[in-house]
């Protein structure tokens, strides 16, 4: 594969799970960052530790996406919180053929464009202007990874990565990124119902992610817990139902979702490492635009309304909430 301009606005561990491979496999791969991991970046590079092997690949490193110029693909690999001010160096970076990969938890902000937008994800709209709908592929990203340190990622479990068209169906582009990964080690897959697929890791993380937060407690301590394990099952038949109402196609057995979970064994969440650093926590985009979602279909939710009522107080305790 011709080596392609690839930039990764976010270093974290979803950011490094893609960069290093990438990079390692001959991309030219740019990485905006700040402080002490910009200064990690430019010298060590991207690091990814799984399976017993260690991927290395050197990248560049700048505050400002700018002075990289348009690139063939950019790889926005950030939370929630952090999308607005990281979309402001989008414009520069696209030319008119550019991808953009959000690689992102909960509901896009691209799931609904114009007057459907959802407040909690582009109050004003700054997102649609930023980084114009056509230019976006949809991913789903769901290996559990970490970063144990700046430029590292650590994977945990799980290789299944999705792209997709917003509007479904299959397209060219779509194929190029399942090729661009596939040639840099990874396990990408192509899908003709992108939105079937958010939907069905949003059954999880809507669940796992804010409780796990609220408890202080991994994936299969809440699954074992016979209480949280039928709160989880009502949560996600509300899911479920705001879905059908959106005409997706996203009906699951709730126990046999949190069984193969349940599989995965002792992970923590990506909410609750973000409690343990310190960082601001996706709340809104993984269970707020969901509980707006429903009050917009008039679907009663209110186990979904509760958890991100109690989710949403803890993390302004914490000081973990914008």
């Amino acid at each position: 594969m011709t080596p392609l301009r690839i930039t990764l606005l976010g270093a974290g561990a979803v950011g490094g799970y893609f960069g290093a491979p990438l990079a390692a496999a001959g991309h030219r791969v740019s990485v905006v960052a700040r402080g002490a991991t910009l200064e990690t970046l430019r010298r060590d590079g991207l690091t990814l530790l799984m399976e017993g092997r260690r991927v290395n690949g050197p990248v560049q490193a700048a505050e400002d996406g700018a002075r990289f110029g348009p690139q063939d693909v950019v790889i926005l690999a950030v939370k929630a919180p952090a999308l607005p001010q990281v979309a402001q160096h989008v414009p520069p970076l696209l030319g008119p053929d550019t991808i953009v990969l959000p690689m992102l938890n909960g509901i896009p902000w691209w799931f609904f464009e114009g007057e459907q937008r959802l407040l909690r994800l582009d109050p004003d709209g700054a997102l649609d202007k930023a980084i114009p709908r056509r230019q976006v592929v949809g991913a789903v990203v769901f290996p559990s990874l970490s970063c144990p340190q700046p430029g590292v990622t650590a994977h945990a479990s799980g290789t299944r990565v999705v792209f997709g068209e917003p509007e479904g169906g299959t397209s060219e582009r779509v194929q190029r990124v399942v090729d661009l990964f596939t040639q840099a080690g990874l396990s990408p897959e192509a899908s003709t119902d992108i939105r079937r697929e958010i939907w069905l890791k949003l059954l999880g993380n809507a669940c796992f992610n804010p409780v796990s937060m609220i408890t202080g407690s991994h994936t299969d301590d809440m699954l074992d817990d016979e209480l949280i394990h039928e709160l989880f099952d009502g949560m996600m038949r509300e899911l479920m139902a705001m879905g059908r109402a959106l005409g997706i196609d996203a009906v699951v057995d709730p126990a046999a979702r949190m069984a193969f979970s349940r599989k995965l064994g002792h992970i923590k969440t990506s909410m609750l490492q973000d409690v343990d650093a310190g960082r601001a926590v996706e709340l809104d985009g993984i269970l707020g635009a969901a509980v707006e979602l429903a009050a917009r279909l008039g679907i009663q939710a209110p186990l979904l309304k509760a958890v991100y009522a109690i989710g949403r107080r803890r993390a302004r305790e914490l000081g973990l909430y914008r």
